[in-house]
């Protein structure tokens, strides 16, 4: 059973509801850090590929395991005291780093930053369904990937503005971007707790059963593994982009980062379009356009042959996978409309699949070099080639 979010008549009064609601969305970004600041940690610490894949698994090895707790405390406490929750989480990840870079001072705060972001997509998405009408679910979770994919474009230039010195580190070098983030993140629980949001509270209250089971639902359970594989892709490209150009055409980590930054331009601005483009056309097709976008850039990776090439293809593979998650999370929510916290969860939960994907990426790598961190990836834009017949279905 879910919590129903009070609607406003005024949307006047729904527009001041959603603005701190998408700063919030700005701050889940802070977690795509991860994919450049592994590179950065790669080289300070002379890590090999396995190792280094390890911190962004680490960070998604959370949502396993935070995810659908989430869902049940959501039921218990409300939404918005569980997105403070973890945005206070949040504001502790990016706190640590500020007293050291070490290997394990860096798991520990990547770990909070997975735990803190695994509540916040968790209980956000289900904020914002409640104060929208549903037929617009789409396009305003979309809208509020663009303002996530904000933060995630920020976080690499930060860093290499850091490495190079061109901004005031203190000392920190790339590490600049923690308390910059943490800044943000502190105005965004000051705002959204000065929100004022009316919920009901639900006839009675779920267990871990209750959300588990709905995997039970084929379309639950598809939706699911959709889920992984969209984390799986975005993680793994944005961690591996940069590799690809080091190891293929010998640019330096810093030179690099335009890998990162490219994808995450296309992932922003698809995002933006998304937002429309969902609003006016059906979300089968629209997904369709975006996995044949991601198909063809994965194709030009195994085939590229100049460093042009291979940020084309990052492009292509940035816009396709920037509305798959916007799409598949409100098949999921609209598909089960009395039951939004725990399917919620589980969804979340599927950004389990960001820990699988870099991991299996790491050790195809140093197997059979750069072209095994490619093939994993596209495994999953294959499944979503698959999954498309099944939105036409649903």
């Amino acid at each position: 059973m879910e919590y129903k979010t009070a609607q406003n008549p005024s949307a006047s009064g729904t527009l001041m509801r959603l603005v701190p609601v998408m700063l919030c969305f700005f701050v889940m970004g802070f977690v795509d850090l991860v994919g450049s600041a592994t590179n950065f940690v790669k080289e300070d610490l002379n890590l090999s590929a396995a190792q280094a894949g390890f911190i962004p698994s680490l960070v998604f090895f959370w949502f396993l395991i935070f995810a659908v707790p989430t869902g049940i405390l959501m039921n218990r406490i409300g939404r918005k005291k569980t997105v403070l929750f973890s945005l206070i989480l949040t504001l502790v990840s990016l706190i640590v780093p500020i007293f050291g870079s070490g290997y394990y001072t860096m798991l520990c705060a990547f770990s909070l930053l997975g735990i803190g972001n695994a509540v916040m997509q968790t209980s956000l998405n289900p904020l914002v369904s409640g104060l929208i009408n549903p037929a617009r679910l789409a396009s305003t979770l979309t809208f509020g990937q663009f303002v996530k994919a904000l933060a995630s474009l920020l976080a690499p230039y930060l860093m290499a503005w850091g490495a190079a010195a061109l901004i005031p580190t203190l000392g920190m070098g790339w590490r600049v971007l923690f308390p910059i983030f943490a800044i943000v993140c502190i105005l965004s629980i000051a705002i959204l707790g000065a929100t004022p949001i009316k919920e009901e509270r639900p006839d009675k209250v779920t267990g871990f059963k209750e959300c588990i089971v709905l995997l039970r639902i084929p379309f639950v359970a598809l939706c699911f593994i959709g889920i992984m594989c969209h984390v799986g892709i975005d993680v793994g490209t944005n961690t591996f982009a940069p590799q690809i150009l080091i190891n293929g055409f010998g640019l330096s980590v810093e030179e690099a980062v335009i890998g990162t930054q490219i994808y995450f331009y296309f992932r922003t601005g698809g995002c933006l379009a998304g937002s429309y483009i969902l609003a006016k056309m059906s979300a089968r097709k629209f997904f369709a356009f975006s996995v044949v976008c991601m198909l063809v850039g994965m194709i030009g990776l195994f085939v590229a042959t100049s460093q042009l090439m291979v940020l084309a293809s990052i492009a292509c593979i940035g816009f396709g996978n920037s509305n798959v998650f916007s799409v598949i999370f409100a098949q999921a929510l609209n598909r089960q409309p009395n039951e939004k916290n725990e399917v919620s969860g589980l969804m979340i939960m599927g950004l389990f699949g960001g820990t699988v994907f870099p991991l299996c990426m790491g050790f195809a790598q140093d197997a059979v070099g750069i072209a095994g961190a490619v093939g994993v990836m596209t495994l999953g834009v294959l499944y979503l080639c698959y999954f498309i017949s099944r939105i036409k279905k649903a």
